[in-house]
């Protein structure tokens, strides 16, 4: 009992960090550039993917057609933290994958993202 007691109380101690991920598709080289608050849900986009419930149609069409061996998935931000009583990491995090998007222009032919009307 105690060994249970000890992880639940090292799983509470694990960092969550929040940051910028990529899937690319080696086959096309499209790519889909993504945020979450937990990077460690990374394992439940894979996860939804390969059980075709994946939010983005596109990218789950490309997935179904190619498998899974045929696209990468990385970090490419960590959100640094701050410690400021103003902080509100959504935005941040909005405003970091908006800087990636700009980089990379995801859309059409290059991406899984649709451009947003201006």
């Amino acid at each position: 009992m105690d060994r249970k007691k000890e992880l639940k109380q090292q799983y509470k101690e694990i960092k969550i960090e929040a940051g910028i991920f990529q899937i690319k598709n080696i086959k096309n080289d499209k790519i889909f550039i993504g945020s979450t608050r937990n990077l460690k849900t990374l394992n439940g986009t894979k996860f939804a993917l390969e059980n075709g419930a994946y939010s983005n149609k596109i990218l789950q069409k490309d997935w179904n057609e190619y498998g899974k061996d045929a696209f990468e998935m990385e970090i490419l931000e960590i959100l640094k933290e701050k410690d400021d009583p103003y902080y509100n990491e959504k935005e941040e995090l909005e405003k970091l994958e908006e800087k990636w998007l700009n980089h990379f222009q995801p859309y059409g032919e290059r991406g899984y993202h649709q451009e947003k009307a201006r």
